[in-house]
């Protein structure tokens, strides 16, 4: 736990808050992160017990912030399939910190413009 003025935070707080996610998001994304291996939407959504399109949402909105890794499989016949993975952790800590600081820096300007 981190306390913060009033509030006691802990790191799923941080994550979830810091990069913006809903509550769908941070599910896929805790999933992903304790089950390395590659995983389909429709796989997601099964294991999570949600539906196919929240999963879908999720999975765009963590590959749009670097916290997933889309892998794209060929089919034989034609066409693809897209499996996600999270990424690994020394990257993810690193996009963490970068958002958590970038929000230090604006505290600090905001307290030096008052």
């Amino acid at each position: 736990m981190i306390d913060f003025a009033c509030k006691q935070f802990n790191l799923r707080d941080i994550i979830k808050c810091s990069l913006g996610l809903t509550k769908a998001d941070l599910a896929v994304f805790e999933y992903l992160l304790a089950h390395h291996a590659r995983h389909r939407t429709e796989e997601l959504a099964k294991e999570l017990d949600v539906d196919a399109s929240t999963v879908q949402r999720a999975v765009k909105k963590l590959h749009q912030k670097g916290l997933v890794k889309r892998l794209q499989t060929n089919l034989q016949g034609g066409g693809y399939l897209f499996e996600y993975q999270a990424n690994d952790k020394k990257v993810l800590r690193a996009i963490i910190l970068k958002t958590v600081q970038d929000w230090t820096a604006r505290v600090e300007q905001e307290l030096n413009t008052w």
